[in-house]
């Protein structure tokens, strides 16, 4: 970090509550941080930046266990200070602290917890910079300002761990995208609640689903502003798949990282019925594929499709898939009825054939 950004912590005072009130009031601030920081815990500190006192951020220890040597964390950054990485510093500093000799009335610590809303992909970016691990999750444990409590995410860092950046099994797209010209695959995000709603409205795509049930409002909104969550956490990486030429998003891709340990990965699909037809399905699974190939350890990709779904398979095929497998009775039908799958598999090796131009044989 250059001097301009250079990271000190002090203690928190009655002076600083006003600048902290006036530099937290955006929709962040307030989704986040219901309760002022620094008036509910005795070991409160202003984050400065550059050498400067005026707060960029707050950052506390709460929940202190001596006996256990745990302490939980909270961290905060104004939106003048945010993406300079003021608060990974800050919380790399506090951990040297408590995992040193001990802050000033703080007995040296074994464990520093984090507890993180599923929708904060900006404070888990946080935590897995300063060295935390994502731990599992915790029912109702943040308030939240409507006066309810959010599940949160816990993220947790030990005495003994390095500190060093957590490795990721799913990195971002290069560039915040995959694009051939033609069709460019971006992350979901909350802003996409309208066009999923509209998307998993439509009879057949509810009816080729799993479960074959639309997904209510709630269930939408939680898919796209958790869908950075997913990804960050290595299991997921939703997609929306956009016409390159007017801008429009005409479906979704998503891969479902099932067996990191095994390397393989599932990727599922769904199409607006105006951009049918036009090759973009097929477009789109080669980008992720390549992707998917080049920058994480997956090595095997697969994709079910109905025995009836001739449209599907033919685009799994154009990308490069081999029917596989036949499941008997493997998918939830509707009213209570059951489906046979399909199995199509794609490995690194398969793909480079295609791009070479050679025969991709498909087995049976």
């Amino acid at each position: 970090m250059d001097q301009e950004n250079e990271v000190g912590l002090r203690a928190f005072g009655p002076q600083d509550e006003a600048a902290f009130a006036a530099t937290r009031e955006d929709h962040l601030g307030r989704r986040f941080l219901p309760r002022l920081p620094g008036t509910t815990s005795d070991y409160a500190y202003v984050i400065t930046a550059g050498g400067a006192g005026y707060p960029a951020g707050g950052i506390e220890l709460d929940h202190l266990l001596p006996g256990r040597g745990a302490a939980e964390a909270r961290f905060w950054v104004g939106p003048h200070a945010r993406r300079r990485g003021i608060a990974t510093a800050a919380l790399r500093t506090l951990g040297e602290r408590v995992f040193g000799d001990g802050a000033p009335g703080i007995p040296r610590l074994h464990r520093l917890e984090l507890l993180i809303q599923q929708d904060n992909p900006l404070a888990q970016r946080v935590a897995l910079a300063a060295g935390f691990t994502r731990e599992g999750e915790r029912r109702g444990a943040l308030p939240n300002p409507a006066g309810g409590h959010d599940d949160a995410l816990v993220y947790a860092r030990l005495a003994i761990d390095s500190g060093e950046p957590a490795e990721r099994l799913l990195p971002d797209l290069p560039g915040g995208e995959l694009t051939d010209g033609v069709v460019t695959l971006r992350p979901l995000s909350e802003d996409d609640v309208p066009f999923y709603t509209e998307l998993h409205s439509l009879p057949d795509i509810v009816a080729s689903g799993v479960p074959p049930t639309a997904p209510s409002a709630a269930e939408v909104r939680l898919r796209c502003s958790w869908a950075p969550s997913h990804w960050l956490a290595g299991s997921r990486a939703d997609m929306v798949v956009v016409d390159a030429a007017s801008g429009r998003p005409a479906g979704e891709m998503s891969l479902y990282y099932q067996e990191p340990r095994t390397g393989q990965a599932m990727i599922g699909y769904s199409l607006m019925p105006e951009f049918r037809g036009r090759g973009m399905t097929t477009r789109a699974a080669k980008l992720l594929a390549l992707w998917a190939f080049a920058e994480t350890g997956i090595a095997r990709l697969i994709a079910g499709t109905f025995p009836d779904n001739l449209a599907s398979q033919r685009v799994l095929t154009k990308a490069g898939f081999r029917r596989e497998a036949y499941l008997r009775s493997r998918l939830p039908g509707m009213a209570g009825a059951r489906h046979d799958d399909v199995q199509f598999v794609l490995l690194a090796e398969d793909l480079l054939a295609q791009a070479s131009g050679e025969e991709v044989t498909q087995p049976g």
